[in-house]
């Protein structure tokens, strides 16, 4: 193994962890579950059932209008309840009430990749440049699995026990068969993590150590005209068990984590389950987070956990408290990444503390702080690329790195933004603006 140290960025100390060592409570199967179309980029659907059909695990619900081969399938068996459509048809989420234990049995005799297209994984993948459900129809030049997630709260599977390691060795060989290149897996300096067939990395250093495009550029960087897949290690034991049984296992461990979750604990759902299953009651000032306070996705309580994610985040809202002074009042309890406050004085700048969903300031012009620079650990200029990005300058872009980032990769340097820009989405815009003009 190389280890490779990171010395840019920062791990956010925020309150509610789970303990390492907790052991997951299985929730019971719920009343709906949902497919979410937007969790999946770059896919335009196009339905194959409709409600009142009987739908079957691993059953195709819809496929991509571009390209037909990649497909969403169900987690579970039973009945479309609703085709949830918003503005000019978009289509919201696809509502399952889950009926039986009936699953799709697949061919593991069949080529690896027809067989992820088939059985809906394949839109667990992405790939760079663009941060999409990769296209089928392109060999990527290397693949790139990352083993742990360095998010705030997010939970680690610190090794592998016997099934999921001879799963992790099937699915890496299959994947091995689908590049010219190499099988990347990034660990953490505690994961005891190795996997005949791939290339292991060590990634010793604060977050967003664990973010694919973060190893990439410490690895080998993606240039233009080059395409690199990326997944986690979740999806490849997902594809191991496909690939060894038949079937796809769409259950998943979600860590329930943040100030106001209550008992940090971990649960063991299927994709899709209902937020209300997971919480419980929560307090109604509260901010719920499908995934981690950085890139997670908002939502409600009567929504459902997003396939992508592994984890819900609970935190205060506040959106209408006003303080006296401001950010200029020195309270002993107040929080920064900076040394602005006493905090970092006392020595509690990296002991947990309970943040709120308060951005505590509007938006303003870049200044040139090398604030961007020091959450990234990559070899670009951030701050330039995202003025190349606001004036859609391809060329400027193309220059600065563009194709090997992803929103996912400026979420750190976004929290820390004494500018309060949305940079997670002008990245993405970005993105989807330049792969609508390069193809």
């Amino acid at each position: 193994m190389a280890t490779i140290k990171l010395k840019k960025g920062f791990d956010l100390p925020l309150e509610g962890q789970v303990a390492a060592d907790a052991q997951p409570v299985k929730v019971a199967v719920p009343s709906t579950v949902a497919i979410v179309p937007d969790d999946f980029t770059g896919i335009t659907p196009r339905m194959d059932v409709h409600a009142g059909d009987t739908v079957q695990a691993g059953q195709v619900l819809y496929h991509d209008k571009n390209h037909e081969s990649v497909k969403v399938t169900s987690p579970v068996s039973g009945v479309v309840k609703e085709v949830r459509r918003g503005e000019r048809r978009k289509i919201l989420a696809v509502i399952i009430e889950p009926n039986g234990e009936q699953r799709v049995t697949f061919d593991t005799k069949r080529n690896p990749l027809e067989l992820l297209l088939e059985s809906g994984l394949w839109v667990m993948l992405r790939q760079r440049p663009y941060d999409v459900v990769p296209n089928p129809d392109v060999r990527p030049r290397d693949i790139v699995v990352t083993a742990f997630d360095s998010a705030p709260l997010a939970r680690r599977l610190y090794k592998l026990d016997a099934e999921q390691a001879r799963r992790a060795e099937v699915a890496v060989k299959a994947l091995s068969g689908m590049t010219d290149g190499k099988v990347y897996i990034g660990v953490a300096p505690d994961q005891d993590i190795n996997v005949n067939g791939a290339e292991v990395n060590v990634f010793d250093g604060p977050h967003p150590a664990g973010n694919a495009g973060v190893q990439l550029a410490n690895i080998k960087p993606v240039n233009k005209g080059e395409t690199v897949w990326t997944l986690s290690l979740d999806t490849l034991l997902r594809i191991g068990g496909l690939l060894t049984t038949g079937t796809v296992d769409y259950r998943t461990t979600v860590a329930i984590t943040g100030p106001l979750c209550g008992e940090p604990r971990v649960a063991d759902a299927v994709i899709g389950t209902p937020i209300a299953d997971l919480l419980g009651d929560v307090d109604t000032n509260s901010r719920i987070i499908s995934g981690n306070v950085l890139t997670g996705v908002q939502v409600s309580a009567e929504e459902w956990l997003r396939a992508p994610y592994s984890q819900l985040t609970v935190i205060a809202e506040i959106a209408d408290r006003d303080e006296f002074m401001g950010w200029a009042a020195l309270k002993p309890s107040r929080y920064s990444i900076y040394r602005l406050f006493t905090t970092w004085l006392a020595g509690k700048r990296n002991k947990p503390v309970a943040l709120d969903a308060r951005i505590k300031g509007g938006e303003r012009a870049i200044v040139r702080l090398d604030e961007y620079d020091n959450m990234l650990p990559m070899d670009i200029y951030a701050e330039f690329l995202i003025k190349a990005i606001i004036a859609r300058d391809i060329e400027k872009m193309e220059q600065l790195g563009v194709y090997e980032i992803a929103p996912e990769d400026f979420a750190l340097a976004e929290y820390a933004d004494t500018s309060k820009l949305e940079l997670q989405r002008i990245v993405r815009e970005g993105l989807d603006y330049l792969r609508a003009e390069m193809e």
